[in-house]
């Protein structure tokens, strides 16, 4: 699978919505909703490359929290492609909207546990897309530890079209408050074939939040990805998160 053939499944992946300053920076998203009546919005720069191919996504994350348990979430991206001899490529990304609901509590149950489903709405054609409409069904789960939280989990993405495939992803991530404006972590990412003839791809990323005062703080992430029997690659991303 080349890195153009993974772009539209990797927006699916990496531009989840996102709680309580979790999720991003990772891949691996998390199951708390954003806090009821509040609102979390990511200014990002998502990109992945390999061998001098590379793609970025940039654009706003929108996130909020209209009761308790629940978040709205839409992604407005800007695509960015570059190949050598066929220079650098512009235009919208795929749209995505999405729906958290948390199901289970950790001061309950012992645990979190929330569904995440996601549509990726191909309002860029097949310049930046598939241009089919996507479907990623994930649940992710949470369980903290003091400092310390680990969480994970992953999904199924429809992926309809001529070439495509439908497939599994997931992954899990384990971060650690250092003090009150500083978190670093780690994860492990895998995701499946979203075509005819591909192959998985599986990633590690080291990341981290620094919250620069006020609502504000900065995300940034990023590591390699090796895809079987095709070319390793790297991917990066980085954000001013806004939370009130």
């Amino acid at each position: 699978m080349t890195v153009t053939h993974r772009f539209p499944v990797m927006i699916a992946l990496l531009l989840a919505g996102t709680a309580a300053w979790a999720g991003p920076p990772y891949a691996t998203d998390d199951p708390e909703p954003t806090e009821t009546g509040h609102w979390e919005i990511y200014a990002f720069g998502d990109a992945e490359g390999a061998h001098g191919v590379w793609e970025n996504v940039a654009g706003l994350d929108l996130n909020y929290g209209p009761v308790e348990d629940l978040q709205l979430t839409a992604t407005i991206p800007l695509a960015f492609a570059h190949e050598p001899g066929f220079g650098t490529r512009t235009g919208f990304g795929d749209l995505e909207i999405g729906v958290k609901y948390r199901f289970l509590h950790q001061d309950r149950e012992g645990v979190d546990f929330a569904i995440f489903p996601r549509v990726i709405l191909p309002t860029a054609g097949h310049e930046f897309g598939t241009g089919k409409t996507q479907l990623l069904l994930p649940i992710w789960a949470q369980r903290d530890f003091g400092p310390w939280s680990l969480f994970g989990g992953g999904g199924y993405t429809i992926n309809p079209g001529a070439g495509n495939r439908d497939f599994w992803q997931g992954g899990i991530a384990l971060t650690r408050t250092i003090s009150e404006r500083l978190s670093l972590g780690g994860e492990a990412t895998i995701e499946g074939a979203g075509e005819t003839g591909g192959h998985a791809v599986r990633g590690l990323a080291l990341g981290g939040i620094y919250k620069l005062g006020g609502p504000f703080a900065l995300l940034v992430s990023g590591g390699p990805l090796a895809e079987h029997h095709g070319p390793n690659g790297w991917r990066a991303y980085a954000a001013l998160g806004l939370a009130f």
